[in-house]
């Protein structure tokens, strides 16, 4: 259910072919043939295959029996990039306990283009399997985080989605765009946001913004898990908790200043 790397007029620069092999593989794809990545970039097969070989030696891909995978050098350099970092790092305390709260998937995502991107992933052997994964990444509007991006975002946001049109991934997905506006509407009133079904069968979730200093949102945290025992009205206090939490942190000067005190969710439990 993730987004592909986009199809059309290759790139003309050799740095932007092979970027573009790079980014043809998508969160679900553990490795992919010559064939599918000449495909989803629309570079010829010697071109891709050239690349791929300098891409290789690089050590950006490795060569497997089927084809090529992403290889553990990407990861590295990922990790130095430092608002990614040092969001996840700050966040992963108040997710953490909501996780102990609850038992169930705790995300981490931001903004990427349309979709919202998942940043990092709490789970258990408790929590129900999702599809969900960490840099992977569904359409804003049919998930819970996705929807506060585009609730409490500039117009022209929304703008973009609808005129790329609304797609059924389950039954619950709400593909009409006044219906949509009027759940938007309905999450920034309320000031958190929920996905009943709307991106995977049986999953449900509730979401809560992360701002920065500048009342920006930058990231939403949810709690992510069968439809059948989540309320998500009950846990919407909890996550809005540990978003504001966070945002305090990441709006705190210095990395030496006191951390604020854990959330209390004992009434959860």
């Amino acid at each position: 259910m993730d987004t592909p790397a986009a199809e059309g007029l290759p790139p003309k620069s050799v740095l932007a072919r092979g970027l573009s092999l790079l980014d043809a593989f998508g969160s679900a794809d553990t490795e992919l043939s010559l064939t599918e990545l000449a495909a989803r970039t629309g570079l010829p097969k010697p071109t891709a295959h050239r690349l791929l070989a300098e891409l290789a030696r690089w050590g950006g891909v490795e060569r497997t029996d089927a084809g090529y995978r992403l290889s553990m050098r990407l990861f590295v350099l990922g990790q130095r990039a430092p608002r990614p970092r040092g969001l996840r790092e700050a966040a992963l305390p108040f997710m953490e306990d909501l996780y102990e709260a609850t038992h169930e998937n705790i995300h981490l995502a931001v903004l990427d283009g349309t979709d919202t991107l998942f940043l990092e992933k709490v789970s258990g052997r408790r929590s129900m399997p999702i599809v969900s994964r960490v840099g992977g990444r569904l359409p804003a509007y049919c998930t819970a985080t996705g929807k506060l991006f585009l609730a409490l975002g500039p117009p022209e946001r929304l703008e973009h989605v609808l005129s790329a049109g609304l797609v059924h991934y389950t039954p619950h997905t709400i593909v009409m765009p006044g219906l949509l506006q009027r759940e938007l509407a309905r999450t920034a009133a309320r000031g958190y946001a929920v996905n009943r079904e709307e991106s995977e069968a049986g999953v449900s979730a509730v979401a809560a913004p992360v701002h920065d200093h500048r009342r920006r949102v930058i990231a939403a945290i949810s709690i992510t898990g069968n439809v059948c025992r989540l309320d998500l009205d009950r846990l919407a206090p909890a996550v809005r908790t540990a978003a504001r939490a966070l945002s305090r942190e990441l709006a705190r000067e210095g990395a030496d200043g006191p951390r604020p005190s854990p959330i209390d969710v004992s009434d959860l439990r």
